[in-house]
């Protein structure tokens, strides 16, 4: 895979500028969301309960707002754009394109894992000004922010490639990735639950994406990040190979 060649350059720009030329809708709405969020669950949970040590419940929710826009966004972008050019039949532009598949799921994740960010990073500029945030460990922030992002662009490539129609998509995001990211810890800390239902989080990939990226910011967390980091490595690298197979077989892509 070749990643400064001009074919992945295109693409990865073509999929950036498709989010990017209607920023009102992909940009500004996902954080006027995470804003509500905060707006709501901090002002009725503020000062009632701690999650965690020492710290402001408002404080910990806006690490797992910022975290939960980064991952369903960079789902979004990817199924979305998938899905849009398998309706519309000018996928076959991209897959008749001297590029390999990994530099097809390449520049569709690379997009996807812009868009988390940009989205991210927004949600963070605009409620940090509610609540007083350390950054402990900044590195791990990063790399969760970047691994997560990265996961759910790749789970987007495999929704839209198995998805044929909108409807399809939807229910993959509705059942699959909506639950799995708010039953991840975004608006608690998981220890607070019942011993059946803690046991049941650490089997959700998302949990680990979320608690690694608030130990970032307060140095604690649920489980040890380095734990939280081979588990999301391990996910990544097999819907990498996933994503990959299924375009080298052409699965619903070349009929």
């Amino acid at each position: 895979m070749n990643l400064f060649s001009i074919g992945f350059r295109t693409l990865f720009y073509k999929e950036s500028l498709r989010f990017w030329k209607v920023a009102t809708q992909t940009v500004a709405a996902p954080v006027v969301t995470a804003m509500l969020y905060l707006v709501i669950f901090g002002h009725v949970l503020d000062g009632r309960v701690e999650m965690l040590e020492g710290v402001a419940y408002t404080s910990f929710l806006i690490p797992g707002l910022v975290m939960m826009s980064v991952l369903q966004n960079a789902f979004a972008n990817s199924s979305s754009s998938l899905i849009q050019s398998k309706i519309s039949g000018n996928l076959v532009f991209i897959l008749l394109a001297p590029l390999s598949h990994a530099e097809i799921l390449a520049a569709y994740v690379g997009a996807a894992v812009l868009r988390g960010i940009v989205v991210g990073a927004g949600v963070f500029a605009i409620t940090a000004w509610f609540a007083h945030l350390t950054f402990v460990a900044p590195v791990w922030i990063v790399v969760f922010a970047i691994l997560g992002a990265a996961i759910l662009g790749t789970m987007g490539v495999i929704a839209g490639i198995w998805a044929e129609k909108f409807d399809q998509l939807a229910a993959f995001q509705n059942f699959l990735i909506m639950p799995a990211t708010f039953l991840a810890g975004v608006f608690y800390s998981v220890q607070k639950l019942p011993p059946f239902w803690l046991a049941v989080s650490h089997f959700n990939p998302f949990f680990y994406m979320i608690d690694g990226f608030r130990y970032g910011f307060f140095g604690q967390s649920d489980v040890s990040p380095w734990t939280s980091l081979a588990i999301v490595s391990v996910f990544f690298a097999v819907l990498t190979a996933m994503a990959i197979n299924l375009l080298k077989r052409g699965y619903k892509l070349r009929h």
